[in-house]
């Protein structure tokens, strides 16, 4: 696997008018297959707090514009289900991202769809321990997905993206993907099949979760809420946003995904 460090703002804007419609459309399709999975296993609310955001802008082919819908519930902290792009300016990002509620310390999920103008995909389950020091919890969630990153991290195909921002880098597993391929038909159904594989493990891993103890929850919900506000703001991707539909959406797209705004409750610590 190969390696690119350039920031992906950069790459996008210097591809100039490339058509990337057909990634959306790859994207957003696998995005809706996984959140069909993801759907009945919680009792999910759509926030009222971002109505304004399930269509604004354009639709992403006359010009700018995303969508983006946000779910909470009694065992969801917080779910993003997201597009953003420009298709006919190589600009494209599919998003679905679930924060678990401190009833349980099952990772979080990410995923994500774009382009660097390249298709590429981020995939990863962000820890909510301490993985140098909770050796169980590494065992549990890390370990096992080793050998299949290996495989993955010397496929030919996938040009590994390494973030420009340590403090992204810092937050990724050690078995996350975050890689771009060509745009052909049999890179697409790899990403589709390790989107909908990390989807099962996860949904594995929550239907087999032991609850946390009480008296720890407050600590975790604590420590969700840095991790997410934090990774949001952090994205050095955020510029893209910027530059296509102004600072004001980028600002509250950027809330929106952390859920600065809400208007439910987070779910409950006790």
């Amino acid at each position: 696997m190969a390696e690119t460090v350039a920031l992906i703002a950069d790459m996008v804007d210097g591809a100039g008018a490339l058509d990337v419609t057909d990634v959306w459309e790859n994207g957003w399709k696998i995005s809706n297959e996984l959140m069909d999975k993801i759907r009945p296993v919680f009792e999910l609310h759509r926030d009222p707090g971002y109505a304004d955001l399930e269509q604004y802008g354009a639709d992403g082919i006359e010009g700018p514009g995303g969508s983006l819908n946000a779910f909470t519930g009694p065992e969801v902290d917080w779910l993003a289900h997201a597009w953003i792009g420009d298709f006919k300016r190589a600009f494209v990002n599919v998003h679905v991202t679930a924060w678990l509620g401190p009833h349980i310390d099952v990772p979080h999920l990410g995923i994500a769809f774009g382009t660097s103008p390249r298709p590429w995909m981020y995939l990863d389950t962000p820890a909510r321990q301490d993985l140098n020091t909770n050796i169980d919890y590494f065992d549990k969630y890390i370990e096992p997905r080793n050998e299949h990153y290996l495989e993955l991290r010397v496929d030919p195909r996938l040009t590994q993206f390494v973030s420009r921002s340590a403090y992204i880098r810092q937050v990724l597993t050690d078995v996350a993907i975050c890689s771009s391929l060509d745009n052909n038909e049999e890179n697409w159904e790899l990403m589709r099949t390790e989107a909908h594989r990390l989807v099962d493990i996860w949904l594995g891993w929550v239907k087999e979760a032991k609850p946390v103890p009480v008296e720890k929850r407050a600590e975790l919900a604590e420590r969700d809420l840095i991790l997410r506000r934090t990774i949001v703001k952090r994205d050095p991707a955020n510029v893209l946003a910027a530059r296509r539909l102004g600072p004001d959406i980028e600002e509250r797209l950027v809330n929106a995904l952390w859920g600065a705004d809400r208007q439910i409750p987070r779910p409950s610590v006790s």
